[in-house]
């Protein structure tokens, strides 16, 4: 049994919504069911909101496309970059659920001044077509855009804040528990998270987004109010069945911060060698902790010395000059696990093309079902996102029920794969997203420039490049999720958890703000001596989208020989019971961080 999976089952102080100590009828999958219901409902949200807003910024607010793009990815990177807050939050002061509550109303009332803006007209700019300028195409400014960007701001903070929490809360619902598949357990609910994650995507962006294409966006922002109201409601109801970890006050930055100050004012101590522990100092001392097999204990060496008592010193030493071994490995898993962040990032910055570049795209397309047809029928461009989300919901449950099986028996180890496994498999697999993605947009251009733009290709050449990055979704997220919660665990920082998770989020917001930077740093460098930019025009057709999605595709594929790097790096100094095989018999330990094999 390795460390994460003893973390989990550790009993701990939880307690109930009273306060009072949790007993055996708290918590479990009858308690995670509700936090289930509110992830899928606010989901659902902010979906329905992200998903068709560049359409709302640049057919109604009349923001040119490339602003109106970047519009959409700041918002989103927003409220992904908001989410360590909300992690801090919680861990430190309020708590999961008193977290989620204040945060969720901020969230519910952006979405309100959201539909009531699209409700009104005086609150948009005039009407006007932006494709052939025809009519007064006046940009939004003034109490107009303020309107709209502090309903942006609202949703982004509350959202922002609701996030890491939401997945926390549910695996918190899970610990504590004596049981030996503790570590299954936690697994599947994970994949639960994520398949509720899928069906709130494919409602979103299929009926809501039919709504908002036939009824106008007031509806669809009305819609998503209302979902987030309803699961706000769900959630309240389990409160009497959940476990909440009691606030533990600033346990996050400020022992972080004591590390490096007692490091740094003890640089010039040297380490004893020999050992791979960082508790150096005599029986006794407040800075012995037994670390075990610590995965990164030759890892950043120099903040060992925080550990080491200072022998010129004859009274205790204050905890800004001597630490504990628990929180130097605490701190030292936290700068392990930046550079497999820094690695999702590439991958959400192609997320952020589907969620604005891929949706123009699917406008200027044949979206009839039955290309050639007569049909009336006619699929919303913003509805070609459902079809990863569609897809995965057929994925995740096999991917529980046949492959977890099946590789648990290939690689004894009890989730199947381990999360650096799983995230390495994503994250080659979204470099030939992008590279189908400007394959189709060659060939749409293409056949509209020589035709003079009479012949449109079908939308469902768009099929290819939301279905190959669906899978690479499942793969990626998922691990990601239960790879920060299970680091949390292991290395005993199981109050930090909501902060760990808090990473999967920042991983978007990057990826998003870098989405901004490459649209207005591509149009800067190809317009150079009065060249057209390649995305410097609202017209897709003068436009040169496959060339930007190509250098995505390169990125891409550089970023996953860095992870490979990366992930070698991080399984340096794996030990004990994580390389042990298992009894016969028996099932191997889970080695749920070890990313054995991906190398």
């Amino acid at each position: 049994m390795d460390d994460a999976e003893r973390s989990l089952q550790a009993p701990e102080s939880s307690v109930d919504w009273r306060g009072r100590p949790c007993r055996q009828r708290h918590g479990g999958m009858r308690a995670a069911v509700f936090i289930l219901v509110f992830q899928a409902s606010q989901t659902m949200a902010l979906a329905a909101v992200g998903s068709n807003l560049i359409t709302f910024v640049f057919g109604e607010l009349h923001f040119p496309l490339s602003q109106a793009a970047n519009v959409v990815t700041n918002f989103v990177g927003t409220v992904f970059i908001l989410s360590p807050l909300g992690g801090f939050l919680s861990d430190s002061y309020a708590g999961c659920f008193r977290t989620l509550l204040p945060f969720a109303a901020v969230e519910l009332a952006g979405l309100v001044l959201l539909a009531v803006q699209a409700h009104l007209p005086q609150l948009k700019s005039p009407p006007c077509n932006m494709l052939t300028m025809a009519g007064s195409c006046e940009r939004a400014s003034g109490f107009k855009a303020a309107i709209f960007f502090v309903a942006l701001y609202l949703v982004a903070l509350g959202t922002g804040c609701v996030m890491p929490n939401m997945t926390t809360y549910g695996g918190d619902q899970f610990a504590g528990a004596v049981e030996k598949d503790a570590s299954k357990r936690l697994s599947t609910y994970f994949n639960l998270s994520y398949f509720g994650y899928c069906v709130a995507e494919v409602v979103a962006l299929t009926a809501v987004v039919w709504a908002q294409t036939r009824f106008g966006m007031a509806i669809g922002f009305g819609l998503a109010a209302a979902a987030l109201g309803a699961g706000l409601v769900t959630l309240v109801s389990g409160a009497v069945l959940y476990r909440n970890k009691p606030p533990r006050g600033s346990v996050i930055f400020t022992p972080i911060a004591r590390v490096f100050v007692a490091a740094f004012s003890k640089r010039k101590q040297i380490c004893p060698s020999g050992s791979s522990n960082p508790a150096h100092t005599a029986a006794g001392d407040p800075a012995v902790v037994d670390g075990g097999d610590f995965r990164h204990a030759n890892k950043f060496r120099f903040l060992d010395k925080a550990c080491i008592r200072d022998a010129a010193d004859t009274v205790p030493e204050s905890e800004w000059r001597l630490c504990t071994a628990a929180e130097v490995q605490q701190t030292k898993t936290l700068l392990a696990v930046l550079p497999i962040v820094a690695c999702t990032v590439v991958t959400n910055t192609v997320l952020a093309q589907l969620q604005t570049f891929s949706v123009q795209q699917g406008s200027v397309m044949d979206t009839r079902l039955a290309p050639g047809s007569s049909s009336s029928f006619r699929i919303p461009p913003a509805s070609l996102q459902a079809i990863p989300y569609a897809m995965l919901l057929a994925l995740v449950p096999a991917y529980e029920l046949l492959l977890v099986p099946l590789t648990r028996r290939l690689t004894g180890t009890r989730s199947g794969i381990t999360p650096l496994q799983r995230i390495g498999v994503g994250l080659c697999l979204v470099a030939l997203s992008m590279a189908s993605a400007a394959a189709v947009e060659h060939r749409r251009r293409d056949a509209a420039v020589s035709s003079g733009g009479g012949h449109q290709l079908s939308v469902l050449w768009l099929v290819p490049q939301f279905f190959v990055f669906g899978v690479s979704e499942l793969f990626t997220n998922v691990g990601l999720m239960e790879f920060f919660y299970k680091q949390a665990a292991a290395a005993g920082a199981m109050q930090m958890q909501a902060f760990f998770m808090a990473f999967f989020y920042c991983s978007f917001s990057f990826g998003f703000f870098l989405s901004s930077v490459l649209v207005s740093l591509v149009n800067r460098v190809t317009a150079r001596g009065g060249r057209r930019g390649w995305l410097g025009d609202n017209d897709l057709n003068k436009d040169r989208l496959d060339l930007f999605y190509w250098v995505l595709a390169a990125l891409s594929v550089l970023n996953f020989f860095c992870y490979l790097l990366c992930a070698r790096w991080y399984n340096s100094g794996a030990g004990g019971s994580e390389s042990d095989e298992a009894a016969p018999g028996e099932v191997a330990s889970e080695e749920e961080d070890d990313g054995k094999g991906l190398i």
